[in-house]
């Protein structure tokens, strides 16, 4: 009998696609999505393909099987991407946080007569 690799059935990196970071084969959802969704924001395999009835239940499964056999690059890849947002967030003012700042500051001052 044998072997048939069934991660490699879910699991695909292609260069140019979603960053060459590791995806369920066909589709831009990563693999530190589901580690994500599922660690981070406490959903089931089962609740995450509720959301995603595109992908299977396989599919997940499979996708976190694969980010225990790679847990400290996927871990890596996603302290990076947060760093990343922490650094554009510093560096870009949100529009609705300067109205409101400048919507109190008319309210707080006190008119001239």
């Amino acid at each position: 009998m044998s072997k048939i690799p069934v991660i490699s059935e879910h699991i695909e990196i292609t260069l140019g696609v979603c960053g060459g970071k590791p995806r369920i084969a066909g589709h831009r959802i990563r693999v530190q999505d589901i580690v994500i969704w599922h660690e981070g924001m406490g959903l089931s395999p089962d609740e995450i393909v509720d959301h995603y009835p595109s992908i299977t239940l396989a599919d997940v499964y499979a996708t976190l099987a694969y980010y225990h056999d790679h847990q400290n690059d996927i871990r890596q890849e996603i302290a990076e991407r947060e760093a990343f947002i922490r650094e554009v967030q510093a560096q870009t003012p949100s529009i609705l946080q300067e109205k409101l700042k400048n919507r109190n500051n008319t309210k707080n001052s006190i008119p001239l007569r």
